[in-house]
């Protein structure tokens, strides 16, 4: 089945549990989306989410949010103001990296884009260490169980569409530590094959370390088409595989949620009605997962999906202490 068809057969199965949408306080006038996943530091339960105003677009801040109730969230006072888009967080040894798109202008337009990454054990006072290549989304880390550091990466470009008819790629390797994390050692991370079809593209969002010795992956896939009104419609569904570091290879990948699988809401644009961009999942005690999710460039979703690893193993690198 194409990837349009396994996204009817997913949304006939039923297997929605649970949906909502996030509530934000201390930003009034701003819509918050894109956010990291939710995760506990010094006792309390934090997430960083993506803030701007509904007419703009690529003018974001990222801020810090602590759990207020179920499904609420409010600004943390005087905390810092991020100049990032889409952030991510990754336990590495002690502390906390915090990554997101730095968007560069030049005589007010896009000239390029790239990760920055941040680490340290103060969630107001972590340190830049290095700058992603340009024009890469992204880019996720993991620790392993020796401690080493496993980066993805997201290439997408028009020589990449040439030679594999894909927009985009994702790409794996390994560092020893985040001393060793820089442009070029993520730029020539190899190639995981066989993850997009032609016209496709998409990347990793969160990556777990499972009790196995592989890592679960949570990420996206996307493609676009015109609607009746000749609108091109961008379709971001929300996908779960299985990394295999010892063949390199992608083991299970599925969807896991869709736009519609969340509430109903608004769209930064008419072509964003279908979107839903991956933050990565939080276990629940009954087994299942919270998945959260940008939806529609302007909101933060939840949904309750079954665990998505099954026999696979149980995910032992969370952010939740």
């Amino acid at each position: 089945m194409d990837l349009k068809q396994q996204r009817e057969a997913f949304e006939q199965q039923g297997v929605i549990l649970e949906a909502a949408t996030l509530v934000f306080h201390g930003v009034e006038g701003y819509d918050v989306y894109n956010t990291s996943i939710p995760f506990e530091w010094a006792g309390k339960t934090y997430i960083f989410g993506r803030v701007e105003r509904r007419a703009e677009w690529a003018r974001s801040w990222v801020r810090l949010f602590e759990k207020s109730g179920k499904d609420d969230w409010t600004l943390v006072p005087d905390s810092m103001v991020w100049q990032l888009e889409d952030p991510y967080i990754a336990r590495i040894d002690d502390g906390i990296v915090l990554g997101g798109t730095h968007v560069r202008y030049k005589t007010g337009a896009i000239d390029t884009y790239y990760g920055y990454f941040y680490h340290g054990t103060d969630l107001n006072d972590l340190y830049y260490f290095t700058t992603g290549p340009d024009y890469m989304k992204d880019i996720r880390l993991v620790q392993l169980a020796d401690k080493r550091i496993g980066v993805f990466s997201r290439p997408r470009s028009e020589e990449i569409k040439k030679k594999f008819g894909a927009e985009s790629q994702i790409g794996f390797t390994i560092i020893p530590d985040l001393g060793h994390l820089t442009a070029d050692v993520i730029e020539s991370a190899p190639y995981i094959h066989g993850l997009f079809a032609d016209g496709e593209w998409g990347g990793c969002n969160q990556a777990y370390l499972l009790d196995s010795g592989m890592i679960g992956v949570l990420g996206h896939k996307c493609w676009s088409e015109p609607d009746a009104e000749g609108v091109t419609i961008l379709v971001y569904l929300n996908v779960a595989f299985v990394y295999n570091p010892e063949t390199h290879e992608a083991l299970d990948v599925h969807i896991i949620g869709t736009r519609r699988s969340y509430p109903a809401g608004p769209a930064k644009k008419p072509g964003l009605i279908d979107c839903a961009f991956t933050s990565g999942i939080v276990m629940r005690e009954d087994g299942n997962v919270d998945l959260y999710s940008g939806i529609g460039d302007t909101q933060e979703g939840r949904i309750v999906v079954p665990y998505p690893f099954t026999g696979h193993g149980a995910i032992v690198s969370g952010l939740q202490e």
